[in-house]
């Protein structure tokens, strides 16, 4: 089958993340097959493009769309994909070779945060100010905060944790309240 091995669900998970950016607007310019050749095509898709300073409003219809992309991809990824047997990348560390093309390619940036639940990376305890109110914002039933300073956009929100992420987030838990963590989107904004 065509996921059988773990490069192939890696390039499977990259090439749905890129095709729904391109298909929500993301993509600068729009080929059109019928005018371009495919290696004309082919050439325009490897190009880089800068994220553009944009206003407030457009980072945030932005920030909630990439956010309910990403989440939707990581939890069916997560569902029909993983399986710890195999000693498989989670799919939220897949998720980050992602986020970090987007960022070189678009100078947007993401970053993981534990709200409610253990971090499985130390390096996803929130550690600024902005961080641990998104993450006291997000643990109280906000789905999302945001904060815009110093010319970016940042958005958090709530990434909701199935019970098949609390075998590693919760191994010891004691009630089956819901569980969270959290995804900040920053992007630049235009001084408008």
């Amino acid at each position: 089958m065509f996921l059988n091995s773990n490069l192939s669900r890696l390039t499977f998970v990259t090439l749905i993340v890129s095709g729904i950016f391109a298909a929500s607007g993301f993509a600068e310019e729009r080929v059109k097959e019928d005018k371009v050749s495919k290696k004309e095509a082919k050439a325009r898709a490897s190009q880089k493009v800068v994220q553009k300073p944009v206003s407030v409003k457009e980072a945030r219809g932005q920030a909630r769309l990439l956010h309910e992309v990403l989440h939707s991809t990581l939890l069916i990824v997560h569902r029909k994909y993983y399986r710890e047997d195999e000693k498989l990348p989670i799919p939220s560390s897949v998720l980050d070779d992602v986020f970090e093309e987007i960022q070189q390619n678009r100078n947007i940036k993401f970053r993981w945060i534990s709200v409610n639940a253990e971090a499985m990376n130390i390096d996803h305890e929130p550690k600024t100010k902005f961080e641990k109110s998104a993450a006291e914002a997000l643990s109280s039933g906000k789905k999302e905060f945001e904060q815009v300073e110093k010319g970016t956009y940042r958005h958090v929100g709530a990434i909701r944790l199935p019970s098949q992420c609390l075998k590693c987030h919760m191994p010891n838990r004691r009630s089956t309240d819901t569980r969270f963590a959290g995804l900040i989107i920053s992007l630049p904004l235009s001084e408008k």
